[in-house]
C-alpha cells in the first residue's frame, strides 16, 4: 500500500468510538475488525500504560500492514489473522475470560478500496475478486458466471437493495453468454447499458448498489454480521460496551433489531451516532456510517 493511501486511512468516528467505548488503563478491548489498526491505536494509545487490545483480521494484506504500524505497542497489542466469528474460541486460547469492550467497524478497509487489483470497486479496471479473504472458494466473477438470473435478480435485490435488480440481472446473463464478465469496469458498463438513463441515481455511480450486493454475497457479510451480534455479548463482561458501526441499511437493521431485543444488551443510545459536519468535510468515505452502542447487562 502506498504511502499516499496510508495518508488517507482516516478510522471512522474515531473521537466517538473512544467517547463510548472509553478506553483505560488495565482493561482489555476486541477490535473485531482490525483493518489497518487505525481504531485500535487510538484505544491502545488511550489505555497507557497497560491497556490491551484483541484485533481479529481474515486479511492477511491488512493484518501485515496493521502488524507494522501497531508495532511500537509491543504485547499490549495481539493480531489475530481470523475472523471475528472465532472470538470466544481465541479469547479463550488467550485466556482472557471477557472483553471489557468490543468495536467492529463493519466497512471496507482503505486497503480494500485502494488497491485496485482487490476488485471492490470500478473507478479504475480490475479483476472482479471482492474477496476479503483470498482463501474463500468463490470470488465475484465465478458468482456472476454461475448465478442463474432469478438467482441474481434475487442477489441484487436484497444484499443490494437495488431496484433494477430484475432488469439488471437480465442484460448480465445475456452479457455473459458472449463474454465472460471478469473485470469491473466491464460490469460497471454493463449496469449502465441496462438501467435507463432516467433511473441512475444523481449522486453516485448506478452500479454501486451491484457491487456491494456482489461483495456481501462474495464474502458471506451478512450471515458473519449475525454471527457476530450473536458471539458479542458472550465474551463481553458484565458492564462491558460494543460499539458496532454499519455502512449501509441491511447491516444497521440487523444490528438495530440485535440490540434491541438481546435481553442480555441495554442500547445506549436512540439513534445511531453519526459524523458531524467536520468529519464529512475531511472524509467524505465517512458519510455512510452509522454507529450503534450497547452495554452488556449485570
Amino acid at each position: 500500500m502506498t504511502e499516499a493511501a496510508m495518508a488517507r486511512h482516516v478510522p471512522v468516528l474515531l473521537q466517538e468510538v473512544l467517547d463510548w467505548l472509553r478506553p483505560a488503563a488495565g482493561r482489555v478491548y476486541v477490535d473485531a475488525t482490525l483493518g489497518l489498526g487505525g481504531h485500535s491505536r487510538a484505544m491502545l494509545a488511550a489505555s497507557v500504560p497497560d491497556g490491551r487490545v484483541i484485533g481479529f483480521e481474515w486479511d492477511r494484506q491488512a493484518v501485515a500492514i496493521a502488524g507494522e504500524r501497531l508495532a511500537s505497542f509491543g504485547e499490549r497489542i495481539q493480531i489475530v489473522p481470523a475472523s471475528y466469528t472465532e472470538m470466544p474460541a481465541v479469547l479463550h486460547h488467550l485466556g482472557i475470560q471477557a472483553a471489557d469492550g468490543l468495536l467492529a467497524d463493519l466497512g471496507l478497509s482503505s486497503l480494500q478500496l485502494d488497491l485496485a487489483e482487490r476488485g471492490f470497486c470500478f473507478h479504475s479496471d480490475a479483476p472482479l475478486d471482492m474477496r476479503m479473504d483470498r482463501k474463500r472458494p468463490l470470488n465475484a466473477a465465478q458468482l456472476l458466471a454461475e448465478a442463474s438470473e432469478s438467482q441474481l435478480a434475487d442477489l441484487l435485490y436484497y444484499y443490494g437493495e437495488e431496484r433494477q435488480a430484475r432488469r439488471i440481472a437480465r442484460h448480465l446473463v445475456r452479457a455473459r453468454e458472449l463474454q465472460a464478465i471478469t473485470t469491473t469496469k466491464q460490469l460497471a458498463a454493463l449496469v449502465a447499458q441496462a438501467v435507463p438513463r432516467r433511473y441512475h441515481p444523481k449522486r453516485v455511480h448506478v452500479a454501486t448498489q451491484t457491487f456491494q450486493a456482489l461483495r456481501i454475497a462474495v464474502n458471506g457479510e451478512l450471515d458473519n454480521v449475525r454471527a457476530l451480534l450473536t458471539l458479542a455479548p458472550q465474551v463481553l463482561k458484565p458492564g462491558g460496551r460494543m460499539a458496532i458501526i454499519a455502512f449501509h441499511s441491511l447491516e444497521d437493521r440487523l444490528v438495530k433489531r440485535a440490540m434491541e431485543q438481546d435481553p442480555r444488551l441495554q442500547p445506549l443510545c436512540k439513534k445511531p451516532v453519526t459524523p458531524g459536519p467536520e468529519e464529512l468535510a475531511a472524509n467524505p468515505r465517512s458519510r455512510s456510517a452509522r454507529m450503534r452502542i450497547a452495554r452488556r447487562l449485570e
